[in-house]
């Protein structure tokens, strides 16, 4: 992995000046199926809209999925680099060409080795950050028309120590929904409300109402979060409005809790606006669900790690992560495990989805030596 580190950063760095956002990775997935092809791999493109599978088969044996993910971020670059993004609007704020260019290198050494017996199903996938990619995968038949016995994926975190991997059985990261809560009233002269609705003061009560779903609903060794991101109502101080837009974001670790809060939510809502006269509408949209790793796949990697790194090479006490991930649907269909290594502190400290982040390149060859060892092991 060494030897080729010099092609890997060098690709991670093209693609990190040429990011392309959810479901338009049509450059990304050219070079991905270009490479995967140079190196004998069959190429199955088009998945998912512009995701790619990559094939190979050596003796037989058991199906393994490794994934990674494609897609940049809707941000400006401001980190400065020579290899920054050339793309207005657009840039790699969250290691997604790291993670491409990890499992790549990894498909170049196993290529040349072969030191395994089975079928590798590498996946490269649009659209993680909007969109859903890995369910548009599914429905097109991802595990039909590749069936793997396990599937693992892994995503750099920054501020862990660099190259350390962690690992977590169970309920790992959130599920994440959205809900938009329109309060309407009836507009007015701010002179003379008493002839008005007035959404404004029932969202305030509503906003304070929302702290309470998590405190007095959700068991408090249970993971709840309810955030409240935008308000969006009126246009002059003396005029009161028809409505006033609330946009929440819903964080949950278990589907209990996930149905309780959005039982609680949408309550509060209808019950709040009818107290000051007005109406709720609850537009509640379920996004990414809670990503579960399985036991035996997740001990197994694990032990990958510890078995090459020894305990120093482990990130220890992990605890679950309130972000969500769209790899929890295909966790929903196989057994498997979504893993984490450190990028560092990044830099400028930055961590991810921050103008200022950027994929440590020095984790590029022990985060692809790794997907080769486990690789070798699962296939053994």
């Amino acid at each position: 992995m060494r030897a080729i580190e010099a092609d890997m950063v060098s690709l991670r760095r093209h693609i990190h000046a040429h990011p392309e956002l959810s479901f338009q990775e049509f450059e990304t997935s050219e070079l991905v199926a270009q490479r995967l092809a140079e190196w004998g791999y069959s190429v199955q493109r088009g998945l998912g809209g512009t995701g790619v599978v990559g094939t190979l088969t050596n003796g037989s044996g058991k199906s393994l999925g490794l994934r990674a993910d494609m897609d940049a971020l809707p941000l400006t670059e401001k980190t400065g680099l020579a290899y920054a993004s050339r793309h207005e609007g657009v840039m790699h704020a969250c290691g997604h060409d790291g993670h491409t260019a990890m499992l790549l290198a990894a498909a170049r050494v196993l290529a040349e080795s072969r030191n395994f017996s089975g079928t590798l199903n590498l996946i490269f996938q649009p659209a993680e950050e909007h969109g859903g990619g890995a369910r548009k995968m599914l429905e097109d038949g991802l595990l039909v028309r590749f069936p793997c016995d396990a599937v693992f994926a892994m995503h750099n975190m920054p501020g862990f120590p660099a190259g350390r991997f962690g690992f977590f059985e169970g309920p790992f990261m959130a599920a994440a929904d959205t809900v938009t809560i329109r309060i309407v009233g009836h507009g007015g002269h701010g002179a003379v409300p008493h002839k008005a609705v007035d959404p404004v003061v029932a969202s305030a009560s509503l906003v304070m109402g929302l702290q309470t779903v998590v405190s007095r609903n959700v068991d408090p060794l249970e993971t709840g979060i309810v955030s409240v991101g935008a308000i969006h109502g009126g246009s002059a101080s003396n005029i009161i409005p028809d409505s006033v837009e609330i946009k929440l974001s819903v964080r949950s670790l278990s589907p209990e809790i996930r149905d309780r809060l959005q039982e609680r939510i949408t309550a509060l809502a209808h019950a709040h606006a009818q107290a000051y006269g007005a109406r709720a509408e609850v537009d509640y949209d379920r996004g990414y669900p809670v990503l579960v790793n399985h036991p035996d796949e997740t001990r197994l990697a694990k032990s990958v790690a510890k078995e090459w790194l020894g305990d120093e090479g482990l990130v220890h006490d992990m605890r679950p992560i309130t972000n969500s991930e769209d790899f929890a649907y295909v966790l929903e269909q196989c057994p498997g495990c979504y893993l984490l290594v450190g990028n560092g502190e990044g830099k400028g400290g930055c961590m991810a989805h921050n103008p200022g982040y950027d994929f440590n390149d020095d984790i590029l060859s022990i985060g692809a030596s790794y997907w080769v060892r486990l690789a070798e092991r699962f296939l053994r």
